[in-house]
């Protein structure tokens, strides 16, 4: 399983390219980053200087939008990245949360984001692709070579994604939530004659490592609290538009009962006090905090059940803590094949 890592671009800019130097020195195998243009600084130009700064991290945003960026720029972009720095790129996209909520916008329709996907897809990797009546291509992108990842909660989106990303992204780490988003992925893909185990898993989400006392999981749990009301903003709209009592999980609905609103200011941060309605139990299960050894049973249990990738969300107040625990005491073990002992009578 690769190890990934999700950057906040919050100023100041040589910070989280730092940060992103030190996740590759402790084995980190991807770097990503938001991407909401009026919240924070601009991922793309961020983007250049962490390849700039590293060797084989590879580099993405968690997650871009069709709305806000035109598809046509956004292919361009990955597609001089790969040239200036060997095809070290990776397009995350979803139908859009934080970037078009701040201005008022709406998530892109299904339709939308599928033909957005193939369009960047196709020109990133030196194809020719259609845009509404005209087919264009980069004819200096012929080298670069660039995969689409998929993200969202909803069955729809995950049929999509099983029918065209290169992988998807599922951003919470709850073992029962992450196995059903992989059948029905998985499903999709059947359907449409692609074989599975083509389409990458990652899941995503914030990873406190703590030392085993009470007082530092409290402590973890109020950091990574804000995470499962930026989950619970997404699962609203699937509330809104299916119900519940569907065959989407309860697990993955019911909590959001006590949500009450959501300030996009506070997104992604800490303490946000939009977050008090998530209760423990949530936060427990969609994030991974604990011991080093707590961190690597879950990790091996995602494992299992399909995850090609698991991406710490570093939005607390242990970035280097945890990015050396995981270099010096959860990688080096997980690297390790998991050897099956026989029961003694």
């Amino acid at each position: 399983m690769d190890i990934g890592v999700v950057l906040q671009c919050t100023p100041p800019a040589a910070r989280v390219v730092e940060l992103a130097r030190l996740a590759e020195t402790h084995g980190f195998s991807h770097v990503w980053t938001f991407d909401s243009h009026l919240l924070w600084q601009e991922p793309y130009v961020i983007h250049s200087q962490i390849l700039a700064a590293t060797r084989k991290v590879v580099v993405g945003p968690m997650v871009t939008n069709p709305t806000t960026r035109d598809w046509t720029v956004t292919a361009s972009t990955f597609a001089t990245l790969n040239d200036m720095f060997g095809n070290r790129t990776l397009c995350g996209i979803g139908r859009g949360d934080s970037a078009v909520r701040t201005l008022g916008g709406k998530p892109a329709t299904l339709a939308t984001l599928r033909e957005s996907v193939e369009v960047i897809r196709e020109l990133g990797n030196g194809r020719s692709a259609r845009v509404g009546d005209s087919v264009v291509r980069l004819p200096w992108a012929a080298e670069s070579r660039l995969e689409v990842w998929v993200a969202g909660y909803g069955p729809r989106v995950l049929d999509l994604a099983g029918a065209v990303a290169d992988g998807f992204i599922l951003q919470l780490a709850d073992p029962d939530i992450t196995a059903w988003t992989i059948a029905r992925v998985r499903a999709a893909a059947e359907r449409v004659g692609r074989d599975p185990a083509t389409v990458r898993i990652c899941t995503a989400a914030p990873a406190y490592v703590t030392d085993g006392s009470d007082a530092m999981l409290a402590h973890a749990r109020q950091q990574c609290r804000w995470f499962g009301a930026m989950v619970g903003n997404h699962v609203a709209d699937i509330v809104a538009k299916y119900g519940t009592g569907t065959d989407i999980p309860a697990a993955l609905t019911d909590y959001i009962q006590g949500r009450q609103g959501y300030d996009y200011n506070q997104h992604g941060r800490a303490g946000n006090v939009h977050a008090e309605f998530v209760p423990d139990a949530i936060v427990d299960r969609f994030c991974l905090l604990g011991t080093p050894d707590d961190q690597l049973a879950r990790l091996r249990e995602l494992e299992q059940l399909g995850v090609d990738q698991f991406a710490v969300y570093l939005q607390h107040d242990a970035k280097t803590a945890t990015l050396e625990a995981y270099g010096e005491s959860v990688l080096p073990c997980l690297a390790q094949p998991v050897i099956a002992t026989e029961a003694v009578d």
